[in-house]
């Protein structure tokens, strides 16, 4: 069986799987990163969106072999010593969740987003989260929480 070296939220693994073992399987089953949702398995719904080498990427659509020496970012990364990512913080303070089943996705997809266009208008929000799905809202305070979201990613921090 293939090994594998990726480096996941910072911290460095070596694993042995098989060939078609999917990404979000190793996160979730061998390194247990379950903030990872497996949602629909064919890449649809978004759910398992992780960053990889720090673009957005559907987990369940990436092979474990195919993260070989690249670094991955799950949601349980975006923060750093107990301090939410500016875009938790505002999925959280704009109520931009209900079951909280999709968060994880849209909030890894809008980091993407907003790194690629650090003001995006509400329709390249809408445009650039179509990938992700949610059951729950109408997409208004997801939207608001991605514009709120970009705005405190654009302050700087002494």
């Amino acid at each position: 069986m293939p090994r594998v070296s990726v480096t996941v939220d910072g911290i460095a693994y070596e694993e042995e799987v098989e060939p078609r073992l999917l990404l979000v399987h190793l996160l979730r089953d061998r390194l247990g990163k379950t903030g990872t949702p497996i949602g629909c398995d064919t890449g649809n719904c978004g759910a398992c969106t992780v960053l990889l080498d720090g673009k957005s990427v559907k987990s369940c659509s990436v092979l474990a072999v195919q993260a070989d020496g690249s670094a991955v970012t799950t949601i349980e990364g975006l923060a750093a010593n107990g301090t939410l990512h500016p875009m938790q913080r505002a999925f959280h303070e704009e109520h931009a969740l209900q079951c909280g089943y999709c968060t994880p996705g849209m909030v890894m997809a809008a980091v993407d987003l907003v790194r690629e266009n650090p003001d995006p208008s509400e329709e390249a929000i809408r445009e650039g989260l179509e990938g992700n799905l949610c059951r729950c809202t109408g997409y208004c305070n997801i939207v608001r929480a991605v514009r709120r979201g970009a705005q405190d990613m654009a302050v700087k921090t002494p």
